[in-house]
């Protein structure tokens, strides 16, 4: 009666025991079962709407990505729920990659592109407001600009010095007013030097830049 006790008492134990691990595995399977439809369902999801909660998407995404990936651990034969996992994994990996694409700003225009360079990003815009440059950084404004120019010179289309020119001169009329601020006798001799050694350049490269194109015209 004693043996029939125990060996009753093993087999509670044991299927106990069994009964937690199914328990387990089924939990491992909806886990990976749910990060394979969270990733579905992200991609069904427009993309004007996705833009907005963009960052939550992504955390929420990692976390499924963190669990379903621990679940695998749980699952006995989980051949078949990791080809799931990796699969989701390329197929959110490419949705990413679009959405990034279609999230990002714009690029620049040519001639935006051209002002960056000369005053550093976003300085100049479509206003032309130079409001910016003052009395304190007005020299070192005039020296990435020449230096700009010189290092690029084989570089610029004629109509790339059209607006090179168009600058310069803007640049010249704040200048004026900022004269009139503060703008020490040193720092107007290094501008003065600089505007020396521009015009010449300006010059010579832009009347070679038009012939270039002259010669390509008539090819």
């Amino acid at each position: 009666m004693k043996n029939i006790k125990i060996a009753i008492g093993i087999a509670l134990v044991v299927l106990g025991f069994a009964s937690c691990k199914d328990e387990k595995q089924e939990k491992a399977q909806k886990t990976v079962e749910n990060y394979v439809i969270y990733v579905d369902s992200v991609k069904n999801v427009a993309a004007a709407d996705l833009k907005d909660n963009w960052k939550s998407v992504e955390a929420e995404y990692d976390r499924r990505s963190q669990e379903a990936q621990a679940a695998l651990a749980d699952i006995k034969d989980n051949a078949a729920a990791t080809e799931k996992v990796n699969a989701s994994k390329i197929k959110y990996e490419e949705f990413r990659d679009e959405m990034t694409a279609q999230f990002a700003p714009p690029a620049p225009s040519p001639k935006q592109q051209l002002r960056d360079a000369l005053f550093g990003a976003g300085k100049i815009g479509d206003d032309m407001s130079f409001s910016w440059v003052n009395a304190q950084n007005i020299h070192s404004v005039y020296q990435q600009f020449v230096h700009t120019v010189e290092n690029n010179k084989d570089r610029y289309s004629r109509e790339d010095w059209d607006e090179i020119k168009l600058m310069y001169e803007a640049l010249d009329s704040r200048k004026n007013t900022v004269e009139k601020e503060g703008l020490s006798a040193e720092d107007n001799r290094k501008i003065a030097g600089l505007k020396v050694k521009f015009a010449p350049m300006y010059t010579v490269n832009r009347m070679g830049a038009k012939s270039e194109e002259n010669k390509d015209a008539k090819k």
